[in-house]
């Protein structure tokens, strides 16, 4: 297969797991490559993402691999496989390459689990709130710049709207729901828009009430991505200089206990709800 001048994320974890699946067997990269007819290069492009790689050469590793996952040979192979050009695909080379990532993440994701502590989560984000966030965030933006980005995260939203979506939960802190990120009018909006799309049976609403004792945050910003099997679960954070994509095991399951946490502390959904109902009202 061909190579890539700049490999998605979910074409890197592709290599990335399959690169922990060789060092898990105790073998070299260069006797990896024995086994595939290829050299030590292609090898390591392979497992950088910027080569592609075939379902019979999946297969063929995970066999000499040892691995016996059916769950996570298969997921891989998908990941190997699927040419599905998405709607995101757009924006490339438009908008900065995280915003392909994060869209073609949610498209394969099997659930989502957000934590927001001063911002709306974006899935449930106003078009005019998106927009005063995003050139709020960026001053130097021209209005053009800040239309893309909008446009972007109001398709994001496809995937708990659209005609299959996935599970979503999510914990919002109540900082998030009264900061009048848009002004009043906008804001009121935003808050009946969350209690709309809280009546979804595929979606819970929870809030964190600034009344809660004892509670020392999720250290801002979390979103969980659900992959077809846990090993491929993602968790994204926001990071100094762009998005961070998290897929370390002990990552994952810190951040699996952290979610939970969270959820058991903040208020059930009929209560959470109750609790938006009272702020938009003081709009």
């Amino acid at each position: 297969m061909g190579r890539r001048q700049q490999p998605t994320a979910r074409q890197a974890r592709l290599g990335l797991e399959l690169r922990k699946l060789r060092e898990a067997a105790g073998l070299k990269a260069t006797e990896a490559a024995s086994l595939l007819g290829v050299n030590s290069v292609q090898m390591s492009q392979i497992e950088s993402g910027i080569s592609g790689v075939s379902e019979q050469r999946v297969r063929r590793l995970a066999a000499n691999y040892a691995c016996c996952d059916e769950g996570l040979i298969d997921a891989l192979v998908t990941m190997a496989t699927d040419r599905t050009k998405g709607w995101w695909e757009e924006y490339r080379g438009i908008l900065p390459a995280a915003y392909q990532d994060l869209a073609e993440l949610d498209h394969y994701a099997v659930f989502r689990r957000d934590v927001a502590v001063i911002h709306i989560p974006g899935l449930f984000q106003t078009e005019d709130y998106a927009r005063a966030l995003f050139g709020y965030m960026n001053p130097e933006f021209p209005a053009d710049e800040v239309d893309l980005r909008v446009e972007h995260r109001m398709k994001r939203r496809v995937v708990i709207e659209g005609s299959e979506p996935i599970p979503y939960d999510t914990v919002i802190h109540e900082a998030a729901l009264r900061i009048k990120v848009a002004g009043r009018t906008a804001s009121r909006t935003q808050l009946r828009r969350i209690l709309e799309m809280s009546e979804a049976d595929h979606i819970t609403v929870q809030v964190i009430p600034f009344a809660l004792d004892d509670f020392a945050g999720a250290g801002g910003t979390m979103v969980h991505v659900g992959g077809p099997v846990p090993r491929l679960d993602t968790v994204v954070r926001d990071a100094p200089h762009g998005t961070a994509f998290v897929d370390s095991e002990a990552q994952l399951e810190h951040f699996r206990a952290l979610f939970r946490r969270v959820k058991e502390e903040a208020l059930p959904p009929e209560q959470s709800r109750d609790l938006i109902h009272q702020l938009a009202k003081e709009l």
